[in-house]
């Protein structure tokens, strides 16, 4: 694969180097609530723009049908990006129409633009390969070279990730080549012991990375909605709490797998709960009550990881050399069920491991909790693309830049 170093080294002044960007922020109508995959992906395009480029970004955010749709715009993201590079970026309000085309004219040696969402064509979804290979094409022209640092996207056969590189010279940014080297960390030689940390919401969504890692962790502790499947599944009562019933056959087949060889499955021993879902918005105190995991009421919600489990996740992390982290332990937007979360983030901060971070909902709460991103190991810009890539999936977007 070759790395944005290799097209520096060949010389990139004049040309338009087209940047398929994860930009993929939460937004407050137009206010940007966390800017960390901007950051992130920064220094590519800082990189570009220093030798000369002209840097063409492109990005999609959220899931627009399509055809544009105003609460999707990325004009804010042009904002904060040009804060961060310290220059004015320029905003094209489509993506291959007439504004983008005379917008990359315009766009002078060390200069950037920045196109309008991509999921406002819906050649950049389709399922069809013509038509996504169509709109392709038309990208294409805008463009002399093409970066991929994207990583949040790399698990989608989308045109701007897929498509896109076998239709110009291409490489890897600085961003991709970071998260890929340290996910070999994660798969191959890892240090040990290994400790996988999985929250959020559904079991479902993890099934596949829990079926790889009983392969590769030594340790494997589970939080979040996913842990009262876990929990029914060993004969508990969950109440009102999140339980994909479904599932409980396949968690019952990974509890014994992990057993024969010889993983340490670490459920919780306690939980907060409350009688029904938070108001996150309004931030209200809930009066939320600690109960066992053997006695659960009937009528109360599970939301958070309680004390006592706080403290053994933590001694379950103190020797590890190596946490993975992906997932919520609660719903950490309420101060009422955030300490879960918290006390997972600080014993990685206050272990001896590599500590990764999972995208997603667990980089976000690092930021909201008001952690230190530079304390951890490493902060992934991309939950779905990184559990695929344990899943051992071949991901569409860094196939496509390989040479």
């Amino acid at each position: 694969m070759k790395t944005l170093d290799d097209l520096l080294a060949e010389g990139v002044a004049g040309k338009r180097v087209f940047v398929r960007a994860d930009l993929n922020v939460p937004l407050d109508g137009t206010t940007i609530t966390d800017d960390g995959r901007i950051r992130a992906v920064a220094p590519t395009i800082a990189a570009l723009a220093g030798a000369g480029a002209r840097v063409v970004v492109a990005s999609h955010l959220g899931r627009p049908k399509g055809a544009p749709d105003p609460q999707f715009s990325l004009a804010p993201v042009a904002v904060r990006l040009g804060e961060l590079l310290g220059k004015d970026v320029a905003f094209a309000t489509d993506t291959v129409g007439e504004s983008a085309k005379a917008t990359v004219a315009a766009t002078g040696d060390g200069e950037v633009t920045l196109l309008e969402n991509l999921r406002f064509n819906a050649g950049e979804t389709s399922k069809d390969d013509a038509e996504r290979g169509a709109f392709a094409d038309e990208l294409a022209r805008l463009a002399d070279l093409y970066v991929g640092d994207g990583f949040g996207a790399v698990h989608r056969k989308h045109a701007s990730v897929f498509d896109l590189p076998a239709r110009l010279p291409h490489a890897a940014g600085q961003l991709i080549a970071t998260e890929v080297g340290v996910l070999k960390q994660l798969t191959e030689d890892v240090k040990r012991p290994y400790v996988v940390v999985l929250g959020g919401a559904k079991v479902s969504d993890k099934l596949a990375v829990i079926d790889n890692l009983v392969q590769k962790a030594d340790r494997i502790l589970i939080g979040g909605g996913m842990m009262f499947t876990f929990l029914k599944a060993q004969g508990h009562e969950v109440g009102s709490s999140l339980l994909q019933e479904d599932q409980i056959p396949a968690v019952r087949e990974y509890l014994a797998k992990a057993k024969e060889r010889g993983v340490e499955f670490v459920l919780p021993v306690d939980v907060v709960a409350a009688p029904g879902f938070p108001d996150v918005k309004a931030q209200q105190p809930t009066n939320p009550v600690t109960v066992p995991v053997d006695a659960i009421p009937a009528d109360v919600m599970g939301l958070d990881i309680g004390p006592e489990t706080n403290k053994l996740f933590a001694s379950k992390i103190t020797d590890a050399a190596t946490v993975f982290w992906n997932g919520p332990m609660g719903v950490f937007e309420h101060p009422d069920y955030a300490e879960g979360t918290r006390a997972v983030a600080q014993a990685l901060l206050d272990s001896e491991a590599f500590t990764v971070v999972g995208g997603g909902d667990s980089a976000a709460a690092v930021r909201i909790l008001g952690f230190d991103e530079n304390a951890f190991g490493h902060i992934s810009t991309g939950g779905g693309a990184s559990l695929e890539y344990l899943e051992g999936k071949t991901l569409p977007g860094l196939a496509a830049l390989e040479d």
